[in-house]
Formats: structure tokens, sequence, C-alpha cells
């Protein structure tokens, strides 16, 4: 330990050390005697700046700093699916086990259980030819989930020694492989800096959705696999139920859940739903193809940072595997203000609103590391990113959520008097986008239905006209509007309630498989054509409405009780003979 080597000075969870230390940039170190975590986030010829991840209570300039030589990473092995780890990929059970429910100071616990057997199939022999991205072995990580340990990107060379399937420990070795520069041991541990991302073969353009079961975002607002997504809303408008209904609904393979700067009893409704949650894609538990990092707001500010970074790189660590994961980021407001927090302490220049001016080039470094990839063994795979914006008093103008908008493409704007209204989601279909629908057009044409595109344009049409038409009525009143006019406000209010709202305690709503909706969705405009026709024989819309078919489209979500296609045409024939009936009524001398 040399003099240069212990603290200077201490401003909460930064750390000064005095000149030149032999550290480098982004290095791992461990502060004081009670060896806590941090960080090397800035170097000069007068000092040395650590970011501390644990709290620097009682910690003392003098105290001796340790390098470790390596950067802040994650360690990836069989056992993080089911588990629960703060912001640098600690184990929280763990730590509850061994410090109580508070965690203690300096807890340097592995993030997997490293005694732990697993029943591991070795996938190659001697001889064989090996590079990165080769799968060598496997185990069944869940019941749902295989693991899949892959050759990372610096080896490369010939098998020379094999360990027999069985039971063994991640850090057992299952091969040995004879490389250029010597003998390379591989066990099923990797360890990846969470700062960079994993290697992949080749970025692709993706052409299907991730199916959430929500209606107005896999109809209206779709996003892509591996597209990025944000959920900007103030408070009390849904942000955190929005994504825990992805994370539950959606047909990724895996969810990785970061609480970064919420509060802990909404971390805490995570895991309690989660763990009661059946799968509907295994019949198993929700938590075994779930990982869930928690570094809620009483924690370190500087973890908090962090969090976003450990999270993204386990999920990138499973879709190497080839898996298709979506990442939930709940929320990115709390992690810019850690940004904030920190830039203050450093003395930097602030930018808008005191955010560091290096704010859009962080988000764009997160935003960025999803897409649809080719993975190094060649499968396809992904990584969706879908954050929540937390900005304040609903402001969609403040700097996150304008810097987010330019790295996303999809933007889901939550409503506050819709959220107050109980609209559920209370996504405004006026002020949110996709830019993936384009991209998806084919998709849901072929897989769907050859209309469903051009169907969810006449609803968005619809709203639109509506959106204009309620100007109008603020002005002169309902009454003066037009026949056809007033149809179109009676099939808005009808796509509002019936099919843009959903009720995520009734089960036949809270999911809508990609075929209801379309079903939903043709009976409406069906039924929207054949009312247009009654209006342009002159009859009144207060009359259509006495048929009750508004009513019945209202009630739709919970009368189609699955997409059955005989049940939706016995609905849309009933329908049409009620309007039917009233144009037959309505002829001759009575019209």
């Amino acid at each position: 330990m040399t003099e240069e080597m212990k603290i200077q000075g201490i401003n909460g969870p930064v750390v000064t050390l005095p000149g030149k230390t032999g550290l480098s940039m982004s290095e791992t170190v461990y502060v004081g005697h009670k060896r806590l975590i941090g960080e090397v986030i800035a170097i000069t010829d007068e000092k040395t700046t650590v970011q501390v991840y644990e709290s620097t209570t009682m910690l003392k300039p003098g105290e001796p700093v340790f390098g470790t030589g390596y950067p802040m990473r994650c360690m990836l092995a069989p056992g993080l699916l089911s588990g629960i780890y703060d912001g640098i990929g600690r184990p929280l059970d763990k730590i509850e086990e061994q410090s109580g429910a508070f965690i203690g100071s300096g807890a340097d616990i592995p993030t997997v259980d490293c005694e732990k057997k697993w029943n591991i199939t070795v996938k190659v022999k001697v001889g064989d030819a090996v590079k990165a991205g080769t799968v060598y072995a496997v185990c069944p990580e869940t019941q749902s989930i295989e693991h899949r340990m892959i050759v990372p990107v610096s080896v490369s060379g010939t098998v020379v020694r094999v360990a027999d399937d069985g039971e063994h420990t991640v850090l057992d070795e299952l091969i040995a492989v004879k490389t250029e520069k010597g003998e390379v041991s591989l066990n099923s541990v990797t360890y990846q800096p969470i700062r960079e991302p994993r290697a992949v073969s080749e970025r692709m353009l993706s052409n299907e959705p991730l199916i959430t079961g929500q209606r107005i975002i896999d109809t209206m607002f779709p996003i892509a696999k591996g597209g990025a997504a944000a959920i900007p809303g103030g408070f009390g408008t849904g942000k955190t139920m929005l994504q825990h209904q992805f994370a539950k609904w959606s047909d990724a393979d895996i969810i990785v859940y970061i609480g970064c700067g919420e509060r802990g009893n909404e971390m805490t409704q995570v895991l309690t739903e989660f763990s009661e949650l059946i799968d509907p894609k295994t019949g198993r538990s929700m938590l075994e193809r779930t990982v869930l990092i928690a570094n809620t707001s009483n924690m370190p500010v500087a973890a908090r940072e962090a969090s976003i970074y450990t999270g993204v790189t386990i999920a990138e660590y499973y879709r190497d595997m080839g898996y298709d994961v979506a990442v939930m980021a709940d929320s990115t407001s709390r992690w810019a203000e850690a940004l904030r927090e920190i830039s203050g302490r450093l003395e930097e220049m602030p930018a808008e609103e005191g955010f560091p001016a290096y704010l859009p080039s962080r988000l764009s470094a997160f935003y960025e590391r999803a897409g649809y990839i080719r993975t190094l063994s060649g499968d396809m795979a992904s990584v969706t990113i879908i954050g929540a914006v937390s900005p304040q008093g609903n402001d969609f103008s403040e700097p996150v959520t304008q810097n987010t908008k330019r790295f996303i493409r999809c933007f889901w704007a939550l409503d506050k008097s819709l959220a107050y209204a109980r609209h559920y989601p209370s996504v405004n279909w006026i002020n949110s986008y996709s830019e993936y629908q384009n991209d998806l057009f084919y998709w849901f044409d072929n897989n769907v239905a050859p209309d469903f595109s051009a169907l969810r344009i006449r609803l968005g049409a619809i709203l639109q006209e509506e959106d204009r038409l309620m100007e109008i009525v603020k002005l002169i009143g309902g009454d003066l509007l037009a026949n056809d006019q007033k149809l179109t406000l009676e099939i808005a209010k009808c796509i509002r309630v019936g099919f843009l709202q959903q009720n995520a305690f009734v089960p036949a709503d809270a999911y809508v498989t990609i075929k209801k909706q379309y079903l939903m969705m043709k009976a409406i405009i069906g039924t929207y054509d054949r009312a247009a026709g009654l209006t342009k024989e002159q009859i009144p819309v207060s009359v259509i409405a006495k048929t009750g078919v508004f009513e019945r489209l209202t009630k739709l979500k919970f009368e189609l009780t699955s997409d059955d296609e005989a049940q939706a045409n016995k609905i849309t024939d009933e329908i049409s003979g009620a309007l039917d009936a009233l144009e037959a009524s309505y002829s001759g001398e009575d019209k």
C-alpha cells in the first residue's frame, strides 16, 4: 500500500485520492477498511476520483483504497433467473442472510451461488474446433429456460480436455481449449464489463412485433422485438403498472426488470405478484424466467446509475443464448437524477435543469443496446428496452423526456386526465406514436389477417377525426353537428371504451391475443360502415343508438371470450341484423 492510495477527500458517494495512483479509468476498487465497492470515474495529474456504490457513512480520510485491475463487471452464470439483485449485481437474499434486513457495508457476495451444483451436459468433445459463440455446454437453469454456455470472444482453438456430464458447480472446469496463446480453461462463469455491449455477429432490421396483449400497444402503437420505447407520464398515470403488464404478458422469453430509484413498495409488489403469477407459456411461476434488479430510492444513489447497465448486460447475456429478452427500466428519470447528483458533487458545469451535459450520450449508450441481432452462434435473438420516464409536473418538455425521444422509436405518452378517469392503459392516442408500424406492416398482414393494417389505419383516423370534432363541439355544441359527424363521435366512443380501455383485473381482458384484437377491430369498423349507410338514408344516429349496437360494441371485449372467429361472426351478424331491422322499419311511409 502506497501513500498515494489513501483517501484524501469524501463528498457523499464521491471519494478522491491524491496524485497519480496507477489506477485505470473505470477500474473497480475497494474503498476503506470495510472494502466498499467503487469505480474510478476520473483521473487527472492532481487527483483520482472514485464513485462509491455503497454508503460512505463512517468512511474517513486516510483509509486505504485497493485496486482490482478489472473494470466494473457483472458475474454471469447459471442461477441468475428468479434472483433479485442490487444495482451492482449482489444477491439481496444472500446479503439478508449475512447482515439482516439492511445491507451491511462491504458486502462482497458473488452474484450466483458458487457451491450449488447444476446438471451440466457438455456439447463438444476432444479435438473439436471451437470459436467465439460456440455452445460448449448446457444445463436446465429452470424448467422453462435452458442455460447455454458460450465460448467467449477472446477464445478460439481446439478442445483438449472435456469434463464428464453430470453435477458441476459454476466454477468447475468444463472444457479446456488450446489456443495460439496457450491453454484456456472454461467453466460456467463469464465476467462482462457492464458498460461495454457484448459482441454480436450482425445487427438486423426487426420485422416481428413484441406482442404484449395490450390492445392500444399491439394494434395502435406496436413495438418490434429489439426495439426501444419510452413510457413518459406524471405521478399516478400508471407507468409502473403498464410495465408490470408487459413483464407478465409479453411474448419475450426472459424479462429483466430494473427498479432504479423507484419506491421499495413497488419492487415488493413485483416480487409478490410474479411469485404468484402463473406463466401462460409454461404453466409455472413467472419468476422462473425473470431477473429483478432492485436499486430503490433509499439505496445508494451511485449504484442507481450502475443498475441499468447491470440489467442490460444480463439481458445481452441471455440474448446471446438465442432468447428474446425484454428489459423494463423504471424509471430512467430517477437514474438521470443520480447522474445529476454525482455530477454536482464532481463540480461539473451543469446543463439544462442541472442535468450534466453528457446526459444525451448516457441515454444513447443505454437505449442503443437494444436490437434484433444475429448472435455469434448464428441464432436470431433480441433485446427490447422499455424505459419509464417520470417528468416532474407531467412536463414532457423537460430534458430527460426530450433527449429520450432522440433514441427511441416508440413513444407511449400517458395522460393524467385518462388515468384519473380510470381509463387503463392511460396511453394518449393523439400524442403517442410508433415508428415501427411500417416495419411490421407485412408481419401483421401475413400472420394475422390481410386487412389488419388497413383496419388499424381506419381506427386511428376515426380517433383523429373525433379529436377535431370535439374542438367544434366545445364551441357550438354537439346538436349542430351533421349526422355522419355524430356517428363518428359514437363510434370513437366505442373504440375508446370498448377497445382501447382494458381491465387488468378481468382474466378475459387482462391479456388479449392479437387475433382477438383483429376480430374486435373488424366488428367495430364493420358496424361503422353499416351504420354510415343508414345515416345516408337520413336515419338519425340517436335512433341507431336505441338499437343497442353501440353499447354492444363497448361490451364486445367481455362478450368475445376468445379469438374464435365463429363466435365473432355470430356477434357481428346479430349487430347487422339489428341494423337491418331498423332500416326495414324506417323505410316507406315511416321514413
